[in-house]
């Protein structure tokens, strides 16, 4: 049995809902949109978990998509002008609208688009005249998937929007949202929320569980990181100080080359003016060996010639 009892509006006629969707008349007087109406988040800690787990977990799986709006208790007012026509959904989501802060959502700002899925989570003080009036709010501009979830009794309610109508889902076990491609699974104590790649919606300390395990690893990764880019330092500079050392070996090695080459030309050097020595001295006894033949040939001559030197 659906948890709300309120007649299914014509599919040919808007509830009258008293809003009027024309801006009210320019009075010269600054219209204000409060951020806030005083009244708490949630009424006890069990909604409140809920509306944390599912806008949470909805951040989660769009956190890659600039173009996804969520929010949790966020004041929507649909129409221009008119600041009493307005609704604050436990979480909303907004396909088409970017990723920034808001104290309110105001649909003329927003390129008029509304929340297209929208979360109640009922709690003991809510009134069924008060859900039948969102319910017809969220009739009345646009919401094309509704959810009521009663945490007390484990009970899911939708509605999706067909033919301008929010019509009932018929059964929630296992269904998926045709937006968001979560599954919902309904067992006899608990509602499990399935993500599009098929895990499940976390719990805030399971999340900061897992951010603090992400967080860890990534430190840990971090120090690997750090710590193999120390050894590659390490090694680089080893591998710069062979190089350096080989470099040495071989600039000592061109020295002795060069030494040994210098000594090797000194000691030609020596060895021509030796040479150049020796024959200076050959030539000077062939002179004199030619000097002495000459002057007995001479001799001789006069000899013959009856000249006594």
């Amino acid at each position: 049995m659906k948890i709300l009892k309120a007649k299914e509006p014509s599919r040919n006629r808007i509830p009258d809902l008293g809003f009027q969707r024309t801006v009210t008349p320019d009075t010269g007087k600054r219209i204000i949109y409060p951020d806030s109406d005083g009244k708490p988040m949630a009424d006890n800690t069990k909604q409140f978990d809920w509306i944390v787990k599912i806008k949470e977990n909805l951040e989660r799986i769009y956190r890659d998509n600039p173009h996804v709006f969520i929010a949790g208790d966020l004041f929507w007012y649909p129409v221009e002008g008119n600041n009493k026509i307005r609704t604050a959904p436990d979480a909303m989501v907004v396909f088409g609208r970017p990723k920034e802060h808001r104290g309110s959502y105001r649909s003329w700002e927003e390129a008029h688009i509304p929340p297209q899925v929208v979360f109640e989570i009922l709690s003991p003080g809510n009134r069924r005249s008060e859900m039948n009036r969102k319910f017809q709010f969220y009739q009345e501009y646009g919401v094309k998937e509704y959810y009521i979830l009663d945490p007390d009794r484990i009970r899911l309610d939708g509605w999706i929007r067909t033919d301008d109508t929010l019509l009932p889902i018929p059964d929630m076990t296992g269904w998926t949202s045709p937006l968001l491609k979560i599954r919902f699974e309904l067992a006899a104590d608990d509602l499990v929320i399935y993500c599009p790649d098929g895990t499940r919606f976390l719990s805030t300390l399971e999340l900061d569980e897992i951010s603090k395990s992400n967080q860890r690893k990534a430190e840990s990764e971090r120090l690997r990181a750090e710590a193999a880019i120390e050894r590659e330092e390490s090694e680089r500079q080893r591998a710069e100080a062979a190089i350096q050392r080989e470099e040495s070996e071989r600039q000592r090695a061109e020295a002795a080359i060069q030494r040994e080459e210098s000594e090797r030309q000194r000691a030609e050097a020596a060895i021509q003016r030796e040479e150049s020595e020796r024959q200076r001295a050959e030539a000077a006894i062939q002179r004199e060996a030619f000097e002495r033949m000459e002057k007995e040939r001479l001799s001789a001559r006069l000899r013959e010639l009856g000249i006594d030197i």
